[in-house]
């Protein structure tokens, strides 16, 4: 049994300047930014939800603009299965969490779980 949900929304936003981009998505949503300590997340600015909510990111991306979904599982091997018996495929493993798209065409993650509530709110999946 692994357990998973919606986890967040990210907003992907194609070009160099994600400090503007950021700065209109926390603006825009009401919620304030928190760059990334770790240089190795400068491609992402969070925007302050409280911890029981799906987290919203701003991602700078190479391809064209667009939002996208995570499902936080605390088994991502096993969702990413149940996920592909729904028809989704898997595109790519990049650190630690798994590009999928849906058989609608949209792409979304599968990743570790970060809302406080997981255990309490996720579903149950045999």
């Amino acid at each position: 049994m692994h357990k998973s949900q919606l986890a967040g929304f990210i907003i992907d936003c194609q070009g160099d300047d994600l400090d503007s981009a950021a700065t209109f998505w926390s603006q825009a949503l009401g919620l304030e930014k928190q760059a990334a300590d770790d240089p190795a997340e400068s491609d992402y600015v969070l925007l302050n939800t409280r911890p029981e909510e799906v987290h919203i990111e701003v991602q700078r991306v190479d391809h064209p603009s667009r939002v996208h979904l995570d499902i936080e599982t605390d088994d991502i091997e096993a969702e990413v299965a149940r996920l592909e018996r729904l028809g989704a495929k898997r595109l790519s493993d990049i650190r630690g969490w798994v590009v999928m798209e849906a058989p609608t065409g949209q792409r979304f993650c599968v990743v570790k779980p970060a809302r406080a509530n997981f255990e309490e709110t996720a579903n149950a999946w045999s």
